[in-house]
């Protein structure tokens, strides 16, 4: 019997990994193989109950629809409502026009700059450090085609060598407000202050330096082969179309401080929860703008930008990791985690060989799909029952698999960013991809090792 679940487990995947290169809604392709292998199991095993507890409703063919209740609750009173909150925030501010605020006072020093491969290199690590309060990997990168394309082009760099930068400002997805930051943190136990500081930034800061020099070589080199001419240049912004004082900058960074401030890491007496914090700042935010904006109405339109951009993230990000763990839940109802486990035991294959493993596997379903939050919210939920079967801890599998997704996605051709930049640049998709391909291979040598040896 375990053998016919794992056959039916393996060809439900191939199915679902099929339907999501061919571009099909990720979230429906999910639920439907996670209800699908829990039907599957329910059949071949009728007797062994999926729920247990007050959760079950009594029958197992019922409790199949129930799992969904099931792992909705838990994600919309954890992870998924700290997603949401970061997504609603991250509107609000680019509604109040702090976002651009914030860009705006960081670029300004590399504008004094006359080395323009210099100027290059520092605009890949200044839109990186942006990432981790800005988590949009399209909307950040139209920003920046916005605001500091310009001063690339100006400096004497090629729009193309622009684009693959500003295309790699999110191949690094750090800080407490990313979508799969909070999403590797809540999979490993940790609160993501403590995660982001901890094991994100051992492995980020080489592999973002990493990251910079190659692409100050290989972009100069294929500047000066000249073979990417920028044609017709698209002219679509990301705007709110406000300018806000420079201070207003400080609304985006007071999250991160203040979680960063009231964690264990600092002051241990007060545990300031991921959610509280962007709903200080937004108050406190709110609060501002009513005193300087006299169109109370309008002040309070733009307070509700924080509700609809919660719901948007539940639509774009929590459904999807509501759907992926259901599906991990089928596939560990058919005993796949087992079967892992015992097959790497088999083999001698350690925990640092099945981190590598999983990670390729993420980063290809990546490039295939062009969804790095879809790729990993996908398998983060085996992680943890893999490594407790090696003896070991889930944060050396599931930092690599997080980190893989951003870094594949730059050299997806079909990922919004890419294309995003491409469109901005004038330059087709796969040109792109041919600017960031040894940035990203040099980046994930570094992470995978760093990974493996810092953590």
């Amino acid at each position: 019997m375990t053998a016919v679940l794992a056959v039916c487990a393996l060809l439900v995947t191939v199915a679902a990994g099929w339907l999501l290169v061919k571009k099909y809604k990720p979230v429906l392709v999910l639920l439907g193989a996670g209800l699908l292998l829990l039907l599957i199991r329910v059949i071949l095993r009728p007797s062994v109950p999926l729920l247990e507890g007050k959760e079950s409703s009594g029958s197992v063919w019922f409790d199949i629809v129930g799992m969904i209740e099931s792992i909705a609750k838990d994600q919309l009173t954890g992870v998924g409502l700290i997603i949401m909150a970061a997504g609603g925030f991250s509107a609000y501010m680019n509604r109040v026009g702090a976002t651009e605020a914030l860009v705006r006072l960081v670029i300004t020093p590399i504008t004094k700059l006359k080395q323009p491969y210099l100027i290059l290199v520092l605009a890949y690590v200044i839109g990186q450090l942006l990432f981790m309060v800005i988590p949009s990997a399209a909307g950040l990168a139209m920003l920046l085609v916005v605001v500091m394309m310009p001063i690339i082009v100006a400096a004497g760099v090629s729009p193309a060598a622009g684009a693959a930068v500003i295309a790699t400002t999110s191949a690094m997805p750090i800080g407490p407000a990313t979508g799969t930051e909070i999403l590797a943190a809540h999979t490993v136990g940790l609160s993501p202050a403590v995660y982001f500081v901890k094991h994100q930034l051992p492995v980020a800061i080489p592999t973002i330096i990493a990251v910079a020099i190659t692409h100050f070589f290989v972009q100069r080199r294929l500047d000066r082969k000249g073979e990417d001419e920028a044609g017709e240049r698209s002219d679509e912004q990301m705007s709110s179309g406000r300018v806000a004082p420079t201070w207003y900058a400080l609304f985006l960074l007071l999250p991160i401080i203040l979680l960063v401030v009231f964690s264990p890491l600092a002051v241990k007496s007060i545990q300031l929860s991921t959610v509280s914090a962007f709903l200080l700042v937004w108050v406190l935010a709110v609060i501002v703008e009513l005193i300087r904006n006299h169109d109370r109405s309008a002040v309070l339109t733009d307070a509700n930008t924080m509700f609809v951009g919660m719901g948007n993230m539940f639509a774009k990000v929590v459904s999807l990791i509501i759907t992926a763990q259901l599906f991990a839940e089928g596939l560990k109802q058919a005993g796949v985690i087992k079967l892992l486990v015992s097959g790497a035991e088999g083999i001698g294959l350690p925990l640092w060989g099945m981190a590598i493993l999983f990670t390729l596997v993420v980063g290809l379903v990546t490039f295939l799909t062009g969804s790095g939050v879809g790729s990993f919210t996908s398998f983060a939920s085996l992680a943890p029952g893999i490594a407790s079967g090696l003896s070991g801890n889930a944060t050396n599998l599931v930092t690599p698999m997080q980190f893989a997704g951003g870094l594949f996605r730059s050299v997806s051709p079909i990922s919004g960013v890419v294309i995003t930049v491409a469109g901005a640049a004038g330059i087709s998709p796969t040109a792109v991809v041919r600017r960031t391909a040894l940035p990203t291979l040099v980046g994930f040598i570094v992470m995978m090792a760093s990974s493996l040896i810092l953590i």
